[in-house]
C-alpha cells in the first residue's frame, strides 16, 4: 500500500524564493508547522544573499523540535536542479557565473537538498497530491474504467512556467530544462517568445494598447473591468483575456501532442480563467483546413474544460463499452475516447508548490534509502 504523505513524521525546510524577499518556513506531513520567517533577498550581493538564507534556514531550524530530514524548495533557473547549481538570473543578479547552491547548504546543515523550479514543483504537488487524485477519485466513483497518469502544470503569473508529470515521477530532462515552455514562439509577433503574450506584463500591455491608455491597472482589475464589477474599457478587457488564451491553446496543443495527460493551470493570472479558458478550448478542439485535406483535428483527443460541470460530468462518463475476449473467454470493459481535460487548480499554486517540495523531499530520500 502506497505511503499516505500527510502521515510522514519527517521535517522538511522549505523556501520561497523572490526577486525581493526569501520566506522560510518547515513542513512535516505536507502542513507548515512554524511561523515563517522573512529576509531580504538581497538579490545584487551573493554574501548578504547567501547569508540570509543561512540565517532564514537556521531561524527555522532554532524552532524545530526535532531535526529535519531535508531541505526542498523552488528557486527561478536557469539552473541544474540535480546538482544544485543556480546560473545567471535576470531577478538575482548575485548568482552571476553559477553557484553551487545545493551543496553550499548541504555542507552547512548536513542534510539532503532538494531543488527545483516552481513550476515542475506546481506539477507535482497536483500530481501527487492535487488534481490529478481528485480526478481519478472521481472517475472511479462515476465507475469509469479510465484513470490518468499524466499531469502538465502551467502557472500564468509574473512569467510562464511550467511542469511535467508522468506516473508520479518529475520529469526534469537531462539539461533540467524539461517543462521550459515559456520560450516557445509567440503566436501575434513571431520574433518573441510566448512568455509575452501570457504573463502578468503582457495582459497590462495589451490592455493599454487596446484602451489607448499610459497606466494600465492591475490584471485583477483588468478582470473586475472585464466583468463590468470596474469602471474601464470592458470590450478591450474582455479582449485581451481572450487573446491570451488562444495563445495558451496554441502551446497546450504542442504539449498535449507530446505529453498526453491532464493540464492544470495555477498562478495569478488563472483567477481570469472564466475569461480565457473557454478560447484555450476552442483552439485546442479546432481543426486544420487546407486545399487538399479540411478538418483534421488539431489534436487527437477531446478536450474538456473541467471548470464547466456540463462538460465535467461528459468527462467524467466517456464512452464505457465492454468487448468480448476471442475465443468466449469472457469480457474487457473500456473506454474508447481519447479525452483530456484542462482545470484550474483547486489547492491553490502556492500550496501546490510548498506540497510538491515536501513530497519531492521524501519521495528522494526513501529512493535514496532503497
Amino acid at each position: 500500500m502506497e505511503k499516505d504523505y500527510r502521515e510522514d513524521k519527517r521535517i522538511v525546510l522549505t523556501l520561497d524564493a523572490g526577486g525581493t524577499n526569501f520566506v522560510f518556513s518547515a513542513l512535516q506531513g505536507g502542513r507548515s508547522i512554524v511561523e515563517p520567517v522573512k529576509y531580504s533577498s538581497q538579490s545584487s550581493d551573493l554574501k548578504k544573499c547567501l547569508d540570509n538564507i543561512l540565517h532564514g534556514f537556521k531561524e527555522i531550524n532554532n524552532k524545530l523540535a526535532h531535526k529535519p530530514s531535508a531541505i526542498s524548495f523552488a528557486f527561478p533557473g536557469p539552473a541544474n536542479y540535480e546538482k544544485g547549481i543556480i546560473g545567471n538570473l535576470p531577478n538575482l543578479p548575485a548568482f552571476e557565473g553559477g553557484v553551487a547552491l545545493g551543496p553550499f547548504l548541504e555542507k552547512e546543515f548536513g542534510i539532503p537538498v532538494f531543488i527545483n523550479n516552481d513550476g515542475n514543483l506546481f506539477a507535482y504537488g497536483e500530481a501527487q497530491a492535487g488534481y490529478l487524485p481528485y480526478i481519478n477519485s472521481r472517475l472511479r466513483e462515476s465507475g469509469s474504467p479510465k484513470r490518468y497518469n499524466n499531469l502538465i502544470g502551467i502557472t500564468l503569473g509574473t512569467g510562464l512556467g511550467g511542469g511535467l508529470v508522468h506516473k508520479k515521477e518529475l520529469i526534469i530532462g537531462d539539461n533540467s530544462n524539461a517543462g521550459e515552455i515559456w520560450i516557445l514562439k509567440d503566436i501575434f509577433e513571431k520574433e518573441r517568445n510566448i512568455e509575452e503574450s501570457i504573463s502578468i506584463r503582457a495582459v497590462q500591455r495589451n490592455y493599454s494598447n487596446k484602451a489607448g491608455i499610459d497606466d494600465p491597472p492591475t490584471p485583477k482589475e483588468i478582470y473586475e473591468i472585464a466583468q463590468r464589477e470596474l469602471k474601464g474599457d470592458k470590450e478591450s478587457a474582455r479582449k485581451v483575456y481572450k487573446e491570451m488564451g488562444k495563445a495558451l491553446g496554441e502551446i497546450l496543443v504542442v504539449i498535449a501532442t507530446i505529453i498526453d495527460g491532464l493540464i492544470i493551470i495555477g498562478g495569478g493570472l488563472s483567477g481570469a480563467s472564466s475569461l480565457f479558458l473557454p478560447s484555450t478550448l476552442d483552439v485546442m478542439n479546432g481543426k486544420f483546413s487546407s486545399n487538399r485535406i479540411d478538418n483534421i483535428p488539431r489534436l487527437v483527443t477531446n478536450n474538456y474544460n473541467l471548470e464547466k460541470e456540463e462538460q465535467l460530468e461528459d468527462f467524467l462518463t466517456g464512452e464505457n463499452m465492454n468487448i468480448s475476449i476471442p475465443g468466449n473467454r469472457g469480457n474487457v470493459t473500456y473506454d474508447p475516447e481519447k479525452r483530456i481535460g484542462v482545470g484550474i487548480s483547486k489547492m491553490g499554486t502556492s500550496n501546490a508548490i510548498s506540497t510538491g517540495a515536501y513530497i519531492f523531499a521524501i519521495n528522494e530520500l526513501d529512493n535514496r534509502e532503497n
